[in-house]
C-alpha cells in the first residue's frame, strides 16, 4: 500500500508539474501578446481627428512670409491653426493663427475632450499628464477665438495646443491679453498671432511624459500695414499679475533671443531691423 501510494503521489506530482509548465507557457504567451500589442498601439495607433474629414469648409491660411522658423522641424498644419511641436518639451514651441473679424462670433460650442494630435509625428502628450499637477491645460490658440465653426473650435483641443499654466495666470493676466487681442481685431481688422511658452532646459516637468512647465509665455501680435506690419510682443511670467499689459511689452528681438525662434525670417534684414528692434504701441489701445 505504501508503494502504491508512492506511485500515486509521484503520478500526481508529475501531472501537476505538466499543468504548471502548461500554465507557464500560456502565461508567457499572454505576456508576449500584451507586449507586442502595447508596442503596436504605441507606434501605430492614430487617435481620432477633430479636423473636418471632408474639408467642406474653408481653411485659414497664414502667408508664408509671416511664419516663424521652427527649431524642431516638426511643423503641423491644421485647417485653422499651425504649430511647431517640440518633442523634448512635449508641447508646441509656437502656435500661429490668423484672427479675422468674421471669427469673432459667440456661437455656443460643446466643449470636446482633449485628444492627442494625430499629425504630430512623435505623438503629442496625453492630457492625463496635467491631471493632479496643479497646472491648467492652458490653450495657446484660445478656443474663444475659434467659435466660428465646430471644427475650428475642436482643433484647439488637440494636446499640441496646450501648455501647463498657473491657474491664476491662465484665468487672469493671460485671459486679459486674449480678450484685448479680440478687441484689437474688432477695432483694426485681421491679425496674426504667434504664441507659446519659452522653452528651455531645466524646467519643472509634470506627468509620466515629462511635460515642461514654462516659466514665461510670449505672444506676438501683428497686423499688416502696407509694406510693413504693426507689431506688439509680450513676455509674461507664468503667474498671476495685476500689472497693466503694457508693462509686459518687449521687442520682437527680445522674444527671439529668449526662444531661439526667428519670427520674420522670410523678410529682408532691413525690414526685420525696422520692425523687430523697437517697441511701438501707438495705435494699439490698452
Amino acid at each position: 500500500m505504501r508503494m502504491g501510494g508512492f506511485f500515486v503521489l509521484k503520478g500526481w506530482l508529475a501531472l501537476c508539474s505538466k499543468l504548471e509548465m502548461k500554465n507557464k507557457t500560456i502565461y508567457t504567451l499572454l505576456f508576449v501578446v500584451c507586449v507586442v500589442g502595447f508596442w503596436v498601439f504605441e507606434n501605430f495607433y492614430t487617435p481620432a481627428t477633430y479636423t473636418d474629414p471632408n474639408t467642406n469648409e474653408s481653411t485659414t491660411i497664414i502667408a508664408s512670409e509671416f511664419l516663424p522658423s521652427s527649431t524642431t522641424g516638426d511643423i503641423v498644419r491644421h485647417q485653422h491653426l499651425m504649430l511647431s511641436y517640440s518633442e523634448p518639451h512635449e508641447q508646441a514651441e509656437w502656435v500661429a493663427y490668423e484672427l479675422k473679424k468674421s471669427h469673432l462670433t459667440h456661437d455656443d460650442r460643446k466643449r470636446p475632450y482633449f485628444i492627442e494630435d494625430p499629425k504630430v509625428k512623435t505623438k503629442s502628450a496625453d492630457w492625463r499628464n496635467y491631471k493632479s499637477s496643479g497646472y491648467d491645460r492652458g490653450h495657446l490658440c484660445p478656443a474663444g477665438d475659434r467659435r466660428f465653426s465646430k471644427y475650428a473650435y475642436n482643433e484647439t483641443f488637440y494636446t499640441s495646443n496646450i501648455s501647463p499654466q498657473d491657474r491664476e495666470f491662465n484665468a487672469g493676466v493671460w485671459n486679459r491679453l486674449e480678450q484685448r487681442v479680440r478687441y484689437w481685431c474688432k477695432k483694426h481688422g485681421d491679425l496674426i498671432i504667434v504664441t507659446g511658452g519659452v522653452l528651455q532646459n531645466g524646467l519643472v516637468e509634470i506627468g509620466e511624459e515629462g511635460v515642461d512647465v514654462p516659466n514665461t509665455f510670449y505672444k506676438v501680435v501683428f497686423r499688416k500695414n502696407k509694406d510693413s506690419v504693426d507689431v506688439l510682443a509680450f513676455l509674461i511670467p507664468n503667474k498671476e499679475s495685476k500689472a497693466p499689459l503694457q508693462s509686459f511689452l518687449v521687442t520682437v528681438d527680445e522674444v527671439e533671443k529668449r526662444t531661439g525662434i526667428n519670427f520674420f525670417r522670410n523678410q529682408s534684414e532691413s525690414w526685420q531691423k525696422k520692425v523687430e528692434e523697437t517697441v511701438n504701441a501707438s495705435g494699439w489701445k490698452f
